[in-house]
C-alpha cells in the first residue's frame, strides 16, 4: 500500500513530454516479434502493462535489449519463429497482453497456458475465445456465471495451428478483441474479415500495414490475409499516451491560473474523443503539429498522428456522450466524470455499462470516491441492460478519503480531483498507477511545486 496525499494548487504552468503511448507500444512489440530481423522501438514506456507483453515475448524465444532508457530493441523470428514456453505465461494485470497474445497463440501449433492477476482474472474472455475456437483454435478456461450469462475467464489453455478464416461481426465494439481476431488471421489461410458495430481504435491496422501485413480497412470493415510474412519498418517512434495526457489536460482545464503543453502525444481519430469532448465542454484547448524534429529519420509507429496539446483554465459546461463516443474514450471516462464534476449544468454519460469490467467497476469507484467529495451523481439503469451516469455540476469539490480501489485511472482521477478541490484529498493506495504510467506522480510533483 502507498498511500498519497494531495492539496490544492493556485496555479499549473509547464511543458510535459510522455512516455509513448500504451496501446500502441504493444502492438509495436508483438509485430517486432512475429517480423525477421532487427526493429528499434524508440520512447518505449516502461509500465507494467508494456513490460508483461515484453515479458511474454520473451518466454516464447524473443530476444530484446534496452538501447537507452527509453528505446527497445527486438529481434523478431518471423511468424512461425515463436517457441513453446518451459512453462505458463503470466501476464499479471494486463487485458491488452492476455487478448492480443491469445490471437498470436491461436496460430501457433503448441499450447501455452495463460495466467492472470486476480483483478485480470475476473473479466471477461469469451468475446475473444469464440470468434478464436471458430478459427479452428483450441482454447480451454475457466467457466462462471457472470451477470446472469455464463462466462470464460482465465487461466485460459490455449493450443493452435492450422486455423481457417472467418467473416465475424462483433457483438460487441472492442479494439482488443478485433485485435485478437486480425492477429489470429494472419495465420489462416485466407481472407479474415471483421465488422465492427461502430468503429474503435486503429492502432492494430495502422502498426500491421507499417510491416507490410496484407490488410484493407473500409469503414466498419477490416479484411487481413493470411500466411504473408511482416516486414519491419526498421526504426519507429511512438507518440506519447493520450490516455496519460489526459489526466494533465483535464487538469490544467479545472484549474485557475494554469497552461500546460503536452508534447508529441497521439492524436489517433479512434481515442481523440477526450479532446473532443472537453472542447464541447468549452475547454480551452489548441493542438498544434508535433514539435518532433522529423528529419531526424524516426517513423511514427504505424504512420500514427501527433501534435502538440496546449491547455488553459477554463470554464467548463456539462456536456452530453453519446453510446457510440464511448469506444473513443473508455479509459478517460473516470477523468471525464472528474471535469464534468465541477462543469456548469448536467452531464449525462450515456451506455458506459463496460465500465464495470474494467481493471475494477469503475462506475462504482469513481461514483463512491466522488460523492464523498461532494458531486452530485447518479446511476441509472435502463430497461436495455444499459447504464448511463448523470452528474450535476457543483461550485466546487472538497477534499476527502478516498480509495483507489487497486485501479490505475481511478486512482490518477482522484489526485488531480484532490488538486482541484478544497482541502486535502487522501487516497489510500497509488501503486496500482504503475500498471500505466510510473511517472505520473512525478511530473505531478514537478507542476505543483
Amino acid at each position: 500500500m502507498t498511500p498519497f496525499v494531495v492539496r490544492s494548487v493556485s496555479s499549473l504552468k509547464g511543458q510535459i513530454n510522455l512516455s509513448g503511448d500504451k496501446s500502441i507500444s504493444h502492438r509495436a512489440i508483438i509485430l517486432s516479434s512475429l517480423s525477421s530481423g532487427l526493429t528499434r522501438i524508440n520512447n518505449f514506456p516502461s509500465n507494467k502493462d508494456c513490460l508483461e507483453t515484453l515479458g511474454a515475448f520473451a518466454k516464447l524465444g524473443i530476444k530484446f535489449k534496452k538501447e537507452k532508457k527509453d528505446t527497445l530493441l527486438i529481434i523478431g523470428k518471423g511468424l512461425f519463429g515463436l517457441r513453446k514456453p518451459k512453462g505458463p505465461i503470466f501476464v499479471g494485470e494486463s487485458g491488452t497482453t492476455l487478448r492480443l497474445l491469445l490471437g498470436v497463440l491461436a496460430g501457433q501449433d503448441f499450447e501455452v497456458k495463460l495466467i492472470a492477476g486476480s483483478s485480470l482474472s475476473k473479466r471477461p474472455m469469451r468475446r475473444v475465445t469464440e470468434p478464436l475456437r471458430s478459427m479452428g483454435a483450441k482454447i480451454r478456461s475457466r467457466i462462471k456465471e457472470q451477470r446472469s450469462k455464463m462466462e470464460e475467464f482465465a487461466p485460459i489453455v490455449v493450443r493452435g495451428g492450422a486455423l481457417k478464416p472467418i467473416a465475424y461481426r462483433m457483438p460487441v465494439a472492442s479494439a482488443q478483441v478485433k485485435s485478437a481476431i486480425l492477429l489470429a488471421g494472419l495465420y489462416a489461410n485466407g481472407k479474415t474479415v471483421v465488422t465492427e458495430p461502430v468503429p474503435t481504435r486503429d492502432h492494430t491496422e495502422r502498426m500491421l500495414k507499417s510491416f507490410k501485413a496484407g490488410l484493407k480497412a473500409s469503414g466498419n470493415k477490416i479484411v487481413i490475409k493470411g500466411n504473408k510474412g511482416l516486414v519491419s519498418p526498421k526504426d519507429i517512434y511512438v507518440p506519447g499516451d493520450i490516455s496519460s495526457a489526459a489526466f494533465f489536460v483535464v487538469l490544467a482545464a479545472i484549474s485557475r491560473n494554469s497552461e500546460i503543453c503536452l508534447r508529441n502525444i497521439s492524436l489517433n481519430p479512434g481515442r481523440g474523443g477526450i479532446i473532443t469532448v472537453l472542447k464541447r465542454m468549452n475547454a480551452d484547448i489548441r493542438v498544434t503539429s508535433s514539435s518532433l524534429d522529423s528529419a531526424r529519420g524516426r517513423q511514427v509507429a504505424g504512420g500514427e498522428p501527433m501534435g502538440d496539446v496546449i491547455v488553459k483554465s477554463s470554464r467548463l459546461k456539462g456536456v452530453t456522450i453519446n453510446k457510440k463516443e464511448v469506444p473513443s474514450l473508455i479509459d478517460e471516462l473516470p477523468i471525464l466524470m472528474v471535469a464534468a464534476s465541477l462543469a456548469r449544468g448536467r452531464s449525462i454519460f450515456k451506455g458506459v455499462q463496460e465500465l464495470r469490467v474494467k481493471e475494477t467497476d469503475r462506475i462504482k469507484s469513481m461514483t463512491e470516491n466522488l460523492l464523498k467529495m461532494g458531486a452530485d451523481i447518479k446511476v441509472i439503469e435502463t430497461g436495455h441492460l444499459e447504464e448511463h451516469i448523470v452528474i450535476k455540476g457543483v461550485e466546487c469539490l472538497g477534499g476527502a478519503k478516498v480509495k483507489s480501489f487497486g485501479d490505475h485511472r481511478t486512482a490518477m482521477s482522484m489526485a488531480i480531483a484532490g488538486l482541484a478541490a478544497e482541502g486535502a484529498t487522501y487516497i489510500d493506495d497509488v501503486s496500482c498507477i504503475k500498471k500505466s504510467f510510473p511517472e505520473f506522480l512525478r511530473i505531478l510533483k514537478r507542476l505543483t511545486r
